[in-house]
């Protein structure tokens, strides 16, 4: 695993404003929260060894068959899984993007090669960019498999795959997160939709009661609440995006998400975050960590208005320091 995510508030202390995850800082839990303390009870008891309920829940709420679904503890422990059951295929990763692709690739011996495996982020991590559908499907003709890691699909309004067109395609497995698109980071919720002949080799490697009772009976509570999907301000995301890119020695890449990656040309983004968190209470992604990326490069997800501003400005004022 590589370490230095975003959201590593836990190496700091008074981080009062958090930019360093893409998960929406503000969302309402109390509604989650009182389903939970009435259903406390089901950690006296074992969860079912692989979550069928959930699963059945997720393929009536997408229309599709309930072999075309597996629920794992988050995405990252779907990452692992393919890269476990498929592991004698070579694999290739389009960069920059989300690490952990190249990290489970690599604990299990997968061979890089183009044309069988392949990786894809859509909206990216770390760009913010989108692919159309046409360009999915485009690439997905050129591939023996294709993954399309759709866990920021929630924080975009550019028209994603549906998990139904995926598994028409036959060779496309998706990963969805309910982390990204509820806010719940911590109760680890993802799913993967496939063909069922891609579900089932994958159920192979899957370990029994990987997702415990409470996250099970808070998946089962939120797919039935869409009102408390969270939706980010994406017209706010622009205006950081545009004030940003107005900053002397500060650039933003193009974003169709409320994350956009920014580079810095006179310090580095480690000295950035560390004078941001010291002097601020603000938390941002150092993102040089990313395969293809430098030390000049960093990430931020737009946040409320009044904290974006301040953003705006202390970044303004450590860049006018020098120059």
């Amino acid at each position: 695993m590589l370490f230095g995510h975003g959201d590593d508030i836990y190496d700091y202390q008074d981080i009062r404003i958090n930019f360093s995850s893409n998960i929406c800082q503000h969302a309402d839990h109390s509604a989650l929260k009182k389903h939970l303390m009435a259903h406390f009870d089901t950690i006296a008891n074992y969860p079912e060894p692989e979550p069928w309920t959930l699963e059945r829940a997720i393929a009536r709420k997408y229309g599709i068959e309930e072999d075309c679904v597996l629920v794992t503890n988050g995405t990252t422990d779907a990452i692992y899984l393919i890269a476990q059951a498929y592991a004698a295929i070579p694999y290739n990763i389009l960069h920059p993007t989300f690490s952990e692709y190249e990290d489970a690739c690599r604990m299990y011996g997968m061979q890089q090669g183009s044309g069988h495996l392949t990786w894809v982020c859509n909206p990216n991590n770390p760009t913010g960019e989108t692919r159309t559908l046409d360009q999915i499907r485009q690439q997905s003709g050129g591939y023996e498999i294709l993954i399309i890691d759709q866990a920021y699909e929630n924080c975009t309004s550019q028209k994603m795959m549906s998990p139904k067109e995926a598994i028409n395609e036959g060779n496309i497995i998706q990963l969805h997160s309910m982390t990204k698109t509820y806010a719940v980071p911590g109760l680890r919720l993802g799913y993967i939709t496939a063909a069922p002949p891609h579900i089932s080799q994958l159920r192979k490697f899957l370990k029994p009661w990987s997702v415990n009772a409470l996250a099970i009976e808070a998946a089962l509570f939120l797919l039935k609440h869409d009102e408390l999907m969270v939706k980010p301000d994406l017209n706010e995301a622009q205006r950081l995006y545009r004030k940003m890119n107005e900053i002397e020695g500060v650039s933003v890449l193009p974003t169709d998400t409320n994350y956009m990656l920014c580079s810095i040309e006179r310090h580095t983004a480690t000295e950035l975050k560390d004078h941001l968190a010291r002097e601020y209470g603000m938390l941002i992604r150092d993102a040089s960590n990313f395969k293809g990326l430098n030390n000049h490069f960093f990430r931020i997800a737009a946040q409320l208005p009044e904290e974006n501003d301040a953003l705006i400005d202390a970044v303004s004022h450590y860049v006018g320091i020098s120059l």
